[in-house]
């Protein structure tokens, strides 16, 4: 296998230079780009732009940003400090609304301030590093975890299909939904899968097939709407996602085009997984209803990856990021935790039980 793109990182801190190095995903496949952030607006445009993207990076991009935010504030009253770092926080929180990592990372770098306001400013910058440090080391771990679990479901020379990115270039390692492809392949599992292009960002045809590609997995690239025929003449046993986030009644939020997906494989009784790190899951959201859906500027659809613009000037577009797959559509949710089932609203409270 060649593992050299599992060792590499979509984001990493040079804390010497107090900058955020992000793999720049917008210029991939073809142009290999580290950006080099030094102020929070650089890093929150990072995110909004999809520099950096998939749930799990976005969070570590998040808590290194802040850190790096409040690493630069030059204030020694630890309440001043306490209250220009909320500020830091709340505004990395409106670059991306409905990945549920991004304010996941955020809390836990509160919690840090708040848990050290009794020692000095320098000493909580000290302390959000290592902080921020934990948040990304651990998703490395989770990302293992869940495909370890997932790989207990599927069965060699199986035939899988998956919808936008939730791999290395997603994460701190391995990915989620990438994760039981990774290490089936390690393990001689001959997965043949097929990555959906994923309109209207192609982050399938220009992330999911550059990655799998690169560390030797049998890839197909096929377009959104060609999902149903590769179903169809029984070329997929079982299809895997990722997703932004869970809520209590195992709604998901995931990139747009995968609830369409999940109608399909609950149309061909194929097994349709979602792979969720437990910090996506959001236990205070009731039902998908209750997810915020971020809408994205028209050009992605008409004019982003054409010569000339590709719709009648003056068109009108709906451009949703992400949709909600029901519950009733998903077969199982893969955590690092462990792997659940309907009913959700159950099985989701008992891993944080």
């Amino acid at each position: 296998m060649n593992t050299n793109i599992l060792n590499i990182q979509s984001v990493q801190l040079d804390d010497e230079h107090d900058t955020l190095l992000i793999l720049d995903q917008t210029k991939l496949p073809n142009t290999h780009v580290v950006l080099k952030l030094k102020t929070p607006d650089e890093i929150w445009d990072a995110i909004y732009h999809l520099k950096v993207r998939g749930a799990p990076a976005i969070g570590i991009a998040a808590a290194y940003g802040v850190y790096l935010g409040a690493k630069q504030l030059d204030i020694t009253d630890v309440d001043a400090f306490l209250e220009a770092f909320i500020k830091l926080k709340h505004y990395f929180a409106c670059s991306r609304p409905t990945a549920v990592n991004l304010f996941w990372a955020l809390d836990k770098m509160q919690a840090c301030v708040n848990e050290n306001k009794h020692v000095s400013v320098s000493d909580i910058k000290i302390a959000l590093l290592a902080v921020a440090h934990q948040i990304k080391d651990e998703d490395a771990l989770v990302c293992k975890s869940i495909g370890q679990h997932g790989l207990t479901l599927l069965e060699k020379d199986m035939g899988l299909l998956t919808h936008c990115n939730a791999g290395q270039l997603a994460t701190a390692k391995y990915g989620t939904a990438l994760a039981p492809i990774y290490l089936g392949y390690e393990l001689g599992y001959n997965f043949k899968v097929f990555a959906d292009e994923t309109r209207p960002l192609l982050q399938g045809a220009r992330l999911t097939a550059h990655e799998l590609m690169a560390a030797g997995v049998d890839i197909t690239l096929i377009c959104d709407n060609m999902a149903a025929t590769v179903m169809k003449n029984g070329w997929v046993d079982a299809v895997l996602v990722g997703c932004d986030r869970v809520a209590a009644n195992g709604d998901t939020a995931n990139k747009i085009g995968t609830s369409g997906v999940a109608i399909l494989a609950k149309h061909y009784n194929i097994p349709f997984y979602v792979c969720a790190p437990t910090a996506t899951i959001d236990l205070q959201c009731v039902t998908g209803d209750d997810i915020e859906i971020e809408q994205r500027k028209a050009e992605e659809i008409t004019e982003q990856w054409y010569t000339e613009r590709m719709a009648p000037a003056g068109v009108k577009v709906y451009n949703p990021a992400f949709d909600i797959t029901d519950a009733k559509l998903i077969t199982a949710i893969i955590t690092e935790s462990g792997i659940v089932r309907a009913p959700y609203e159950k099985t989701l409270n008992g891993l944080f039980e």
